[in-house]
């Protein structure tokens, strides 16, 4: 081999593999196998969001966490977790929980899942945020997703103490929903790394707005005459229904899955917003 063709050889050897990523949206459980030459990577991970109960509670959002630099050795295979988003509660129940998002395991980086009572979704990793709270009482707006460096917004509240409006996000998580006879779902947050804030629901039923950088989440569902609305992509949580228990059961909203991303190389592409987008 000639001396030009061996140098060729060692700076190819000694840049490593070329930058590259891969997105987990499908709700499951799944092996990640390193690609040859990739030894750091760094891993968001996003919660689900929780569903509403009927004429009480919104669904909390889900946090998001992530993981920078973290060492993979190349072929071998990592366990990633996508969770799943509540279910939509009717007459007297409470909509589901949101599921825990990880990579490796919830100890390395989790995105924890929103809470059908209300609340938010909490976080493991390097940085991340927590989701919003669906707070107690009528008819409430889902929680918004967690950011990359702030909370979900809280949702809208039916009643004179509390604002009827979602809040905001802040550090580019989702907004959350209105409150109303049927109340907004969360804003969801995005994976590309922190961007703008999800806005607040100001409108009665209204959902909450997405968060996150490049593609942003997707704006919560608004209400559907008495039903909530849906938590938006991804882990937002759902919006209470109008409906009491007496009252014929009309659904509340379901939360947003979660999802899980990974990027590479991790020594130079790192969370909140290194090198964070699409490539």
């Amino acid at each position: 081999m000639s001396g030009a063709l061996q140098a060729v050889f060692q700076n190819q050897r000694s840049f490593g593999a070329p930058p590259g990523q891969e997105a987990f949206t499908t709700v499951g459980t799944f092996s990640w196998v390193a690609p040859t030459g990739v030894t750091k990577v760094s891993v968001v991970a996003v919660g689900g969001g929780a569903g509403g109960k009927a004429a009480s509670y919104g669904g909390g959002g889900g946090g998001l966490g992530y993981k920078n630099n973290y060492t993979v050795n190349s072929g071998c295979s990592y366990t990633v977790v996508v969770g799943v988003g509540g279910g939509g509660g009717t007459g007297c129940a409470f909509g589901g929980s949101g599921g825990n998002s990880s990579f490796v395991s919830t100890c390395v980086v989790r995105g924890g899942g929103g809470i059908n009572c209300g609340s938010a979704g909490t976080f493991t990793g390097d940085g991340g945020g927590n989701g919003g709270t669906g707070n107690s009482g009528g008819r409430n707006g889902g929680g918004g997703a967690g950011g990359y460096s702030g909370n979900g917004g809280r949702g809208g509240f039916l009643g004179t103490c509390v604002s009827r409006t979602g809040l905001s996000g802040s550090g580019g998580a989702g907004g959350g929903g209105a409150s109303g006879y049927g109340a907004g779902g969360g804003g969801g947050v995005g994976l590309l790394g922190q961007g703008s804030d999800g806005s607040g629901g100001t409108v009665a039923g209204l959902g909450g707005g997405g968060g996150g950088g490049g593609s942003s989440g997707a704006t919560g569902s608004s209400n559907s005459g008495c039903n909530g609305g849906a938590g938006g992509l991804f882990g937002g949580g759902g919006g209470a229904s109008a409906t009491s228990c007496a009252c014929f059961p009309s659904p509340s909203g379901a939360g947003a899955k979660g999802a899980v991303r990974i990027i590479w190389p991790g020594c130079s592409r790192s969370f909140p917003s290194t090198c964070t987008g699409n490539l």
